[in-house]
């Protein structure tokens, strides 16, 4: 599962987009990876570990509600295994 979410240019301040995505790991459990900055820039990473999908799939969806709650806007959602 992916979500690319966005302060579009024109708001207060530069642009500035947030990626959430699941990866399944070799352990048989899930990272939740988060990536955000600025446009054009590298931003910053952080991985967060779960032991199953539907804890790390919660999560995903609080972070979610947090940033479209600071102004954000999904652009891009794609469910997935």
């Amino acid at each position: 599962m992916r979500i690319y979410m966005q302060i579009p240019p024109g708001a207060a301040g530069p642009p500035k987009f947030y990626h959430l995505h699941l990866q399944e790991d070799l352990l048989e459990g899930w990272t939740l990876v988060r990536e955000w900055g600025f446009q054009g820039s590298g931003g910053r990473v952080i991985r967060d570990h779960y032991v199953d999908r539907e804890s790390a799939e919660k999560a995903m969806m609080a972070i979610r509600d947090a940033q479209l709650k600071k102004g954000y806007q999904v652009v891009f959602m794609q469910a997935g295994s």
